[in-house]
């Protein structure tokens, strides 16, 4: 009995030790820790609670372990999605953006070549702002007022020598008669110079101690910026005086060979092609360049035939509406072109063919839009990289910032005024400029001379009555 009583007075103590170790260990409890024999009535309760417990336990912990391992994808599955509503956003936005630059720019392009001359300046004075910023620390800014606008001072003088410069070439005939015009014309250079000349002692003279690394910096980025862009941006401007053709054309061919390129590439594409943007390839590359040569030559058939078109500028006050006359360039009209013996069994045998000789300047401005112009988008992703941005601003929602969709344009332009001046402009002799150098280098009394001698000349060939020549030598003073 006294075993039996010490079993029985033992019991609640492993009971507790049982449930203790449940609840802490979570471990099982064996049926032979406690004697059958010696049981009370109690016993197999507390073993069954206890397995109860454990049971309880060991399911609650497998639950948390699963709903531990299921977050991570919960978490996932909800980025995903958010980045998906993101990229659907940025496609809605980059898509009526799109549409509204394509509405825009047909716009300016039918109200006429002033509107498109100022949509070009405001390129470059986007561009510029934009390429600027990337290097600009404003925290020095300022402790250094004068940095930034020591900036746009030389933006404005670079405008000013260059479109002033346009506006004398293009249009001697009204500069060089006027009166208060004629001393801006004939010392345009001269002043241009001079007002660099004030920029650039204004920044010597602002240079200070511990920010000399910052402000020469500046200065590089500044001159860099007006050669990459402004400069190349104004012979932009020079091709729109020859004809819309020759800066529409261009401008075209990039955007083309932009979009072709994505569509071969995701196409065809295996074969990385530079490693400045992993993304391009060659397949796209080539295929671009295929299909920038046959939209150039649809482009060539279709503007061709307009006249506002392909005639140099002659009045800024000109538009698609209210009509241009001119004698169009001799490139635009068909001629023969002897066929190389070698591709003349392509030919069925014939020595010659006709057709616009525009056409054979199209294919080669195709062939630098997509072989040449590409590397300008290449040096400004590299660029990018150097300051670590992904854009260069974002001034067009969803696309980021102008030089963003100008990288490639500049180069493009530039190239189309050297070609177009080498290749196709015809160098003869005109009015204005005998008359630009009669005015700048004939003294007053040679150009009197001058006007007597031709007025007497028009006389002879019954051209103008005699009663003129009188009249010039009465006014002479």
């Amino acid at each position: 009995m006294s075993d039996t009583n010490n079993n029985n007075n033992n019991i609640p103590n492993r009971q507790s030790t049982t449930a203790s170790s449940a609840q802490a260990a979570n471990a099982s409890v064996s049926e032979k820790s406690i004697p059958l024999e010696s049981s009370s009535s109690s016993s197999p309760q507390i073993n069954l609670q206890s397995k109860e417990s454990t049971i309880e336990l060991t399911e609650s912990n497998e639950l948390n372990q699963k709903n531990t391992q299921d977050a991570p994808d919960t978490i996932t599955i909800t980025v995903a999605a958010a980045e998906k509503e993101k990229k659907r956003q940025n496609f809605v936005v980059r898509t009526i953006w799109t549409i509204v630059m394509i509405a825009g720019f047909f716009l300016i392009l039918a109200a006429g070549h002033i509107w498109i001359i100022a949509l070009i300046v405001l390129i470059q004075v986007l561009t510029f702002k934009e390429v600027i910023n990337l290097a600009t620390e404003p925290s020095r800014e300022k402790k250094l007022p004068w940095v930034r606008s020591l900036n746009w001072y030389f933006l404005a003088t670079t405008i000013y020598f260059l479109e002033g410069e346009s506006v004398i070439y293009y249009f001697k005939h009204v500069v060089l008669v006027d009166a208060y015009l004629l001393p801006l014309a004939t010392h345009h250079r001269f002043f241009s110079y001079c007002l660099y000349i004030i920029g650039f002692i204004f920044f010597v003279s602002s240079l200070e101690k511990n920010h000399y690394r910052f402000q020469f910096t500046q200065f590089c980025i500044t001159h860099m910026t007006l050669l990459l862009v402004v400069i190349q941006a104004h012979f932009i401007v020079r091709n729109i005086f020859s004809g819309i053709f020759w800066f529409f054309v261009p401008a075209a061919l990039v955007i083309t060979n932009d979009i072709f390129a994505y569509l071969c590439g995701i196409t065809f594409g295996h074969t990385p092609l530079i490693k400045i943007s992993p993304k391009k390839t060659v397949e796209g590359f080539i295929g671009a360049w295929i299909c920038t040569i046959f939209m150039g030559l649809i482009l060539v058939f279709i503007l061709g035939r307009f006249k506002y078109f392909i005639c140099p500028i002659s009045d800024l006050g000109i538009n698609a509406f209210t009509g241009i006359d001119c004698t169009p360039n001799a490139v635009f009209f068909p001629s023969a072109h002897r066929i190389p013996s070698l591709f003349q069994p392509l030919f069925f045998g014939m020595d010659t063919v006709v057709f616009p000789t525009i056409y054979i300047h199209v294919t080669a401005l195709a062939t630098f839009a997509s072989l040449i112009a590409p590397f300008g988008g290449f040096f400004a992703s590299g660029l990018k990289r150097t300051f670590k941005v992904k854009d260069f601003g974002d001034t067009i929602p969803g696309h980021g910032g102008i030089t963003d969709r100008m990288d490639c344009q500049f180069l493009m332009g530039f190239f189309s005024y050297l070609y177009y001046d080498t290749f196709v402009a015809s160098h003869n002799v005109s009015i204005t400029s005998l008359l630009q150098s009669a005015i700048v280098n004939l003294s007053h009394d040679q150009q009197t001379q001058l006007a007597l001698a031709l007025v007497r000349y028009l006389v002879s060939k019954n051209i103008l009555a005699e009663s003129a020549i009188a009249s010039i030598e009465n006014s002479v003073i």
